[in-house]
């Protein structure tokens, strides 16, 4: 058994999937994000799409570092995690302006003080001023705020994202066909809209990532910060603390344990918009790998595909740090992590050159990374370090 199972954890979450199996699939059932009729106007040309995300366990992180270091910046990346997870889903639809945003943050009031409140809630703002300024605009609605501590232990910061679409403009990866090849977009690095360098950690498996880096100190001071009900065995086993300083360098410093795994979630959103404003017909899907990782993309085929990927980017020093406290095996980590690109485009072969230039100019580094491959079943075959690993 992993150790993300025995975290109470799941990459592929299928139980999650199993309660919802009977729910509507909505109107494209291989679109990334549910799309429903035009409720909202009554217009048989267009769709609604209501969507949920958050920042998962990574609260769990700004809250160690806070305590830590008492650095109140931190959660201004948290409130970006949330946003950007949602976001991101949605541009593998198609989705990528005049939306309406509405937070929800459960804390546990002894611990989370007010100013941790207005840094979350001012980073929200900041980040939707910053996005209209690249030309994507979301709307703050404001949401809830309540004080559950009986039920959360120190902080949840989620949100729900709303939208109106054209039909024509969407993207519902029902055109991936045999021959396509798969451009991944680097999740690492620092893009020309970025204000810092990227990790590339994103904000998914931070479960695995808190536990398997950090020394056991954190549980032993900081009992909020887990599941108590967890065998020690699988607990705070890493050899780090968040102030270690790592060889990972941005623009002019070097970053720690701590910046290394709070790295704030990239938006694609500036790529994305340009992409389909100029490129749309070139778009065959969209891929965001965030829960599942690198084997996110076997959900949304459109028939029995291999799927194969034997040029993946070098592996950024976060998931290397990782790996090496955890003695993970390729297998687990790639369907947990990103580990490199965080976003996929499908696309004939003879339009990738026209698409990588056009992400190069964002200052994000992209390249195809595999390809998709007719087959009797549904199958993926990622190819790393001179081991081969099939899904």
């Amino acid at each position: 058994m992993s150790l993300y199972t025995q975290r109470g954890v799941s990459a592929q979450k299928e139980e999650v999937h199993k309660a919802t199996e009977k729910l509507d699939k909505g109107l494209y059932p291989l679109a990334f994000c549910k799309l429903f009729p035009d409720y909202l106007s009554q217009d048989s040309n267009w769709v609604n799409c209501m969507h949920a995300d958050g920042a998962g366990t990574k609260s769990i992180l700004a809250y160690l570092y806070w305590k830590e270091t008492g650095d109140l910046s931190v959660w201004k990346g948290i409130a970006k995690d949330s946003v950007a997870m949602n976001l991101d889903d949605l541009l593998c639809v198609g989705i990528y302006d005049n939306l309406l945003f509405s937070s929800t943050i459960d804390r546990n009031k002894r611990l989370i003080p007010g100013d941790v409140l207005e840094a979350i809630i001012n980073g929200t703002q900041e980040f939707f001023d910053d996005l209209k300024s690249l030309g994507v605009r979301i709307q703050y609605l404001g949401g809830e705020t309540a004080d559950v501590g009986d039920i959360v232990r120190t902080v949840a910061v989620n949100g729900t994202i709303t939208a109106r679409w054209p039909k024509n403009k969407l993207v519902t990866n029902e055109k991936i066909q045999a021959g396509d090849v798969i451009i991944g977009l680097a999740s690492f690095g620092k893009a020309n809209y970025e204000k810092e360098f990227n990790s590339g950690i994103g904000s998914n498996g931070l479960t695995s990532a808190r536990h398997d880096t950090l020394h056991k100190t954190y549980g032993a001071r900081f009992h909020e910060s887990y599941d108590t009900s967890l065998d020690e065995s699988v607990v705070y086993i890493g050899p780090h603390l968040m102030t270690d300083d790592t060889a990972q360098k941005n623009d002019d410093s070097v970053m720690s344990i701590g910046q290394l795994l709070l790295s704030p979630t990239r938006t694609y959103a500036p790529v994305v918009k340009k992409l389909l404003e100029e490129k749309f017909d070139t778009v065959h899907g969209l891929i965001h790998c965030s829960g599942g990782g690198q084997t996110k993309c076997m959900k949304y085929l459109p028939g029995n595909f291999r799927i194969i990927k034997d040029n993946l980017f070098p592996v950024p020093l976060v998931f290397q740090l990782i790996r090496q406290s955890s003695h993970a095996d390729n297998r687990e980590m790639y369907q947990v992590f990103n580990m490199g690109h965080r976003l996929e485009i499908f696309a004939k072969e003879p339009d990738a050159a026209g698409i990588i230039d056009l992400v190069k100019q964002f200052g994000i580094d992209a390249q195809i990374v595999g390809r998709v491959e007719a087959a009797e079943r549904k199958e993926l075959v990622i190819k790393v370090e001179g081991e081969t690993i099939i899904y």
